[in-house]
């Protein structure tokens, strides 16, 4: 039966109460003598309870207002207590700003959150479950390499876009570039010869006639004057509007008033005649010989009415396409008289033509057959330089007032009517 002794603190053999201290042996003692040499006095068993350290700390007093581990937000501070934002308290990636009456400015996040501020452990997958995945992701990529490499020899290995179909085909040519929308275009300006001997109206045709009617009020008082031109006035726009279009030129509308003290222009030179200032477009009709002409002449009055108002809308289509700004500017830059003389007979023949265009398209409607058609013709054939009072020879001479307006009243043609490509002798 063995040794059931309990051995005592140190080192000894079985069966044997001598400690060993190395190679020698040491004596025995007796139990009375064990640490009798040290002082320490009898040994006696040791007990956790009986330690004066682990005993049972004295329960503390119950706390009233103790409600657990944390149960929401410290109360209000003591009347009089300081209401600064508390220092030091963090959150986690930013600083929280904590104040009594301050809400976090975390957008999405309460200062005091309802929920357990732990994180649910992540979810578990099984080994081949795992495995399963990684084969399918194994597989989707080669699929795409086998797929990009078939792409690849299918341009007989002359790869221009390796991850796109090519934008243009090797058999297809290069492609057009657009012009740049922003580029600036200086268009060079036309010289005054060239608008005035090859311009555009001149080549858009006849005018058509648009049947309009003479006016039937009688030139018996200045209000009656100024009503007979302006029931002309719709015919010549009517007439004159699309041959301008035609041309590339903008239309725009005369005005007309009938002359007098309180008429102002942009325009000066003779008040006693009618006239166009190109400034205003206004064309200014005189009234008054004519109001006592017609009580003598009657119908010859308004053939010269209606010639008259013609001329003055002539001068209008030659503002509208410009000739007549590179009339003047040729009159303006002759260094003689006589060559100003030239460009302003130049000017007026071919208005005195234009009109003549117009009374052609329009002579049925307008009544210019039988004796007022020679009533128009004799006071064309007598009028021009030779019967101003002044002999100003600015208007040309009365053969020439014939020589373009007898051709232009048949022709109906704006062609007939250039002016600036006829010698000397034609516009004299």
């Amino acid at each position: 039966m063995a040794d059931e002794r309990v051995p005592e603190p140190g080192h000894f053999l079985p069966g044997s109460d001598v400690p060993t201290g190395g190679d020698s042996p040491v004596a025995p003692t007796s139990k009375s003598s064990r640490g009798s040499g040290l002082g320490l006095g009898e040994a006696r068993p040791v007990s956790i309870s009986q330690e004066p350290a682990r005993k049972k700390a004295a329960p503390l007093p119950d706390d009233p207002e103790y409600q657990g581990f944390y149960s929401g937000p410290p109360a209000a501070p003591l009347p009089g207590a300081p209401t600064g934002s508390l220092q030091g308290s963090r959150q986690f990636g930013r600083v929280r700003y904590d104040g009594w009456k301050t809400t976090s400015p975390r957008t999405g996040l309460r200062q005091f959150a309802t929920q357990s501020p732990y994180r649910k452990p992540a979810r578990q997958f099984s080994q081949r479950f795992v495995g399963l995945i990684s084969a399918l992701a194994l597989v989707i990529v080669a699929g795409g390499t086998i797929a990009a490499y078939a792409k690849i020899d299918s341009f007989g290995n002359e790869v221009t876009n390796p991850l796109a179909d090519p934008s243009i085909k090797p058999s297809e040519g290069p492609q057009s570039v657009a012009p740049n929308p922003t580029k600036t275009v200086t268009i060079q300006p036309v010289p005054d010869l060239v608008r005035l001997q090859k311009n555009k109206l001149y080549t858009v045709g006849k005018l058509a006639g648009v049947k309009c009617a003479r006016p039937k009020v009688k030139p018996t008082s200045k209000a009656n004057i100024l009503r007979f031109y302006q029931a002309m006035l719709p015919c010549l726009h009517e007439t004159w509007e699309p041959l301008v279009l035609k041309a590339d030129y903008p239309f725009r509308q005369p005005k007309l008033v009938l002359a007098g003290k309180t008429n102002t222009t942009t325009c000066t030179g003779e008040s006693d005649s009618s006239n166009y200032c190109p400034a205003d477009e206004l064309i200014t009709m005189q009234w008054a010989q004519d109001l006592k002409d017609y009580k003598t002449y009657g119908d010859q009055v308004v053939v010269h009415m209606m010639d008259t108002l013609a001329h003055e809308y002539g001068h209008h289509v030659q503002n509208l396409t410009e000739m007549s700004t590179a009339s003047q500017s040729r009159e303006g830059y002759a260094k003689t008289k006589a060559e100003k003389l030239e460009w302003s007979r130049r000017q007026e023949l071919q208005a005195n033509c234009l009109g003549a265009n117009f009374l052609g398209a329009n002579k049925n409607t307008l009544g210019l057959t039988g004796q007022d058609l020679k009533s128009w013709e004799s006071q064309t054939k007598n009028s021009g330089d030779e019967f101003d009072p002044k002999k100003v020879r600015d208007h040309g001479s009365k053969k020439n007032q014939w020589l373009w307006a007898g051709p232009a009243f048949k022709s109906t043609n704006p062609a007939s009517c250039n002016t600036y490509t006829a010698p000397p002798a034609k516009v004299s």
